[in-house]
């Protein structure tokens, strides 16, 4: 890094398309919007074709462009036969702007400008934060009741950040312990300690973390106007200093209608705060208002890598349950695959669900390999338990003790629970896609107020986030995370599910009255080459249960113990009765009479003989 008095040396910038290289020189003069102008001579080589976007995503350059063409101030090539040259010395408004007249798509000057040793331009700018470009949401629309994305921004290729009590005098670069030194003392007695944190933050990303080539978007009467920074950040005098911090931005001409964003954009676009970071969604942004082949025509433009993918379409791969197959109908012992579709498109539609009815259903066993049918596999898919003491803190995040691993030291740390780092996993650039599934089993045995707390809210609206009350980081649901529930009825404990609960998840029925449940024994009795006498007694057994939400699941007598010898009247008499015993307690019916297996094989011979 240099001072800014230090002459710059000559920059070169290769052009598209294995082409010629154009030399340009960095001034220090300011352009109309407070860009450095930069120079481009004459006879220097201009793409002669844009990229299919060009007039709509860099539409000042764009335009520049064609009226310099208009002018004769850039003509065809003697030099390079099929290319454009400049006719005379050209001054543009800032190195971005004549990179992206010379290549015919948009350019970050800062980086394709570059010195004979290769180093960019960006490395000669005084108080520039080097690295790679990002994109960011600044807030615009109401600063202190007016909109000046509007009033101002738009209108004047600006973009700015209220600092109403910051003293003057403050610089691009400034480092982040300057500005709490600076926030501390100028806004001591006017902002609470939460928000002097929060002012840090957000002065030092808009004055030293961004830099010119960095995308900015803003929302404004329900649209996204995304733009490109094209200089340096300044501190400037403002009608009641709504907007005295400023950098010049390249705004395109239009904007974005905000409920057709996507929903992962969205999420990062509600986070409440004046200037959030977009990095995690970067792909999204840059594909906005671009078809499939227009993305593939760009990346072939600035001669991306052949072998590699393009991160704006993989960002856009459709998140999609797979079919159900007859196979997978076989292997669960379903009635019918239109039921498991049924289920899958109830999963699509709603991403949560719960599977309830009595114990031995099948609910655990059939959410398990209906996720790991759906997600790919089975890293896509985790299972919890819920039980009365679970708490949120042993779900999303909480206060845990950890030892560290140099000093050996406990102390409380901060812990991702489940549901975060499954959301984490799941929303990984690449992942998106890939459906992923959290099994909660008996998850009506917690509280479930208390173990998903602000998570109700996200369950019911996915395009938004939160700020979770412990770490204070902003969270959200990815699409791709689906929650699948199991209930057990028998304990009366569905009925104490609250309407907001009912109302987030679909729930399906696995009960011994019906289909897939009812015949479910007696296919695997069929598949496992066994006699069907089982099947007869439980159907037998369950017709004198008036209470459907105790009658008994084939899962009991659907393991290789209950048919060795004696087996299942052991399994009869440890474990099916003693469930009736409990559900009958205190009203004198003899179990064995009513339910004992030798009751219950004398009524199917009597059936038989009748």
């Amino acid at each position: 890094m240099v001072d800014e008095h230090t002459k710059y040396p000559e920059f070169q910038l290769r052009l598209p398309n294995r082409g010629p290289t154009a030399l340009g020189r960095q001034t220090d003069e300011m352009g109309t919007n407070g860009s450095r102008k930069f120079v481009v001579g004459a006879g220097q080589p201009v793409r002669p074709e844009v990229v299919p976007s060009f007039a709509t995503r860099v539409a000042s350059a764009h335009r520049l462009r064609e009226e310099l063409i208009r002018q004769g101030q850039i003509v065809a090539s003697q030099k390079w036969p099929t290319w454009l040259e400049t006719a005379g010395t050209i001054t543009f408004n800032s190195s971005s702007e004549a990179a992206a007249v010379l290549t015919g798509r948009s350019a970050n000057g800062w980086v394709d400008w570059k010195a004979e040793d290769n180093r960019p331009l960006g490395d000669f700018m005084p108080g520039v934060w080097m690295g790679p470009n990002r994109p960011w949401l600044i807030r615009g629309s109401n600063v202190t009741g007016l909109d000046l994305v509007q009033r101002l921004w738009l209108p004047e290729g600006r973009v700015s950040l209220a600092a109403s009590r910051l003293r003057q005098g403050v610089r691009q670069g400034t480092s982040k312990d300057d500005l709490r030194t600076f926030v501390q003392e100028d806004y001591e007695s006017t902002a609470t300690y939460g928000q002097k944190q929060q002012l840090v933050e957000e002065m030092h990303s808009f004055l030293s973390r961004m830099k010119p080539g960095d995308t900015v978007c803003t929302i404004s009467g329900g649209q996204l106007y995304v733009g490109e920074i094209t200089g340096e950040a300044e501190q400037t005098e403002s009608d009641d200093r709504r907007s005295n911090l400023r950098r010049p931005v390249d705004w395109q001409p239009t904007g974005y209608p905000y409920d057709d964003l996507p929903e992962e954009l969205q999420q990062k676009l509600s986070i409440q705060h004046d200037v959030v970071d977009l990095s995690a969604v970067q792909a999204l942004v840059e594909g906005l208002g671009l078809s499939d082949e227009e993305l593939v025509e760009e990346a072939e433009a600035i001669e991306r890598d052949p072998s590699g993918e393009i991160p704006a379409l993989v960002a856009r791969r459709e998140l999609e349950l797979p079919d159900p197959t007859d196979e997978l109908t076989a292997e669960l012992l379903v009635h019918d695959t239109e039921w498991l579709r049924e289920v899958r498109d109830l999963l699509a539609d709603e991403r949560q669900l719960v599977l309830y009815g009595p114990p031995g259903t099948g609910k655990t066993y059939l959410a398990l390999k209906l996720a790991e049918f759906l997600g790919g596999g089975p890293e896509q898919v985790k299972l919890i338990q819920f039980h009365p003491a679970y708490a949120y803190e042993d779900f999303v995040e909480g206060f845990r003790p950890k030892e560290d691993p140099k000093t050996k030291e406990v102390a409380f740390r901060i812990t991702a629970g489940p549901l975060r780092e499954l959301a984490a996993l799941a929303g990984r650039e690449g992942n998106r896609h890939i459906p992923h599934f959290l099994i909660i089993d008996e998850i009506n045995r917690a509280n479930l107020a208390k173990v998903f707390g602000e998570l109700y809210f996200l369950l019911e609206y996915r395009n938004k986030s939160v700020q979770l009350p412990y770490s204070g980081d902003d969270f959200a649901l990815p699409k791709n995370l689906f929650v699948i529930g199991t209930m057990n009825t028998a304990d009366r404990s569905i009925a104490l599910v609250d309407t907001a609960m009912r109302r987030r998840f679909a729930f399906v029925e696995l009960s011994p009255r019906t289909e897939p449940t009812s015949g479910l024994l007696r296919r695997w009795l069929t598949k496992e080459g066994k006699d069907s006498e089982p099947a007869d007694l439980l159907d037998a057994l369950n017709s004198r249960i008036d209470d459907a939400d105790f009658r008994i699941g084939p899962s009991y007598l659907m393991k290789k113990g209950v048919y060795r010898e004696g087996g299942l009247e052991r399994t009869w008499r440890t474990k099916i009765l003693p469930l009736l015993e409990e559900h009958h307690y205190g009203e004198g019916v003899d179990i064995e009479k009513r339910y004992g297996l030798a009751a219950l094989r004398q009524s199917l011979v009597r059936e038989s003989l009748g």
